[in-house]
């Protein structure tokens, strides 16, 4: 018998939403916790002490925090379907791209979403930039992965949806077909796949959360 498996996520974070899509692309049964974070459970601060957010996976009353940590754990606990490839070498530059999104992709981009003037022009150069680097990976490749969805279409799928909806909110778009053939493409190929679709979080509720987050930074700042 399977030891339980539970996912501590909130409705809307990008992170959470890898370790729901790895585990529906390993055909994986699951419990869902949904948390407050404005009023966090006993459970998930027993469960991520240190961090104190989402998403935790709980496996067998075992938890495992941090997304990128998770995603290799569930990768390496069940074979079917794999997320890194088998090459040692390929495997480590999945993990560079992966981290790549987040310190630098994702931090650009909130750059630009929570400032104005002056920062924001450097957050959209910054963006750009790295956004090229992205574009640059995926020649000759239908994902980042190869032909087939894997650990860094994960970790950067958050680009596929948050990415257009930052853009709708403060008026800006960094990722065009024009600057971004391969991007765009991949953006409209992931998002369709249907395991990716059936799990977005509605657009609707999205850009109401992220304007009124931009708000309160603009409020900060004047």
């Amino acid at each position: 018998m399977e030891e339980e498996l539970k996912l501590f996520r909130t409705w809307s974070s990008p992170f959470t939403l890898r370790i729901v899509w790895a585990l529906k692309l390993k055909g994986l049964e699951y419990d869902t916790v949904y948390e407050d974070l404005a009023n966090k459970s006993p459970l998930l601060l027993e469960y991520n002490p240190i961090h104190k957010k989402v998403p935790v996976l709980v496996h067998g009353g075992k938890p495992i925090a941090e997304s990128l940590v998770i995603l290799e754990y569930i990768d390496e606990v069940w074979k079917q379907n794999p997320l890194l490839p088998q090459d040692p070498y390929q495997r480590a530059v999945a993990r560079f791209w992966a981290k790549f999104g987040d310190d630098k992709v994702l931090e650009s981009i909130k750059k630009v979403f929570m400032n104005q003037g002056k920062v924001r022009e450097e957050g959209v150069e910054e963006a750009l930039e790295n956004l090229k680097h992205l574009e640059e990976e995926l020649k000759g490749k239908r994902f980042f992965g190869g032909e087939t969805i894997g650990f860094v279409d994960i970790a950067v799928g958050w680009l596929a949806n948050l990415a257009s909806v930052l853009e709708e909110v403060i008026g800006i778009e960094l990722i065009t077909e024009e600057r971004f053939p391969l991007l765009s493409k991949w953006i409209k190929e992931f998002a369709a796949a249907p395991i990716i679709d059936e799990n977005w979080p509605p657009r609707d509720k999205l850009i109401t959360k992220y304007q009124a987050m931009h708000q309160t930074f603009i409020n900060k700042q004047a």
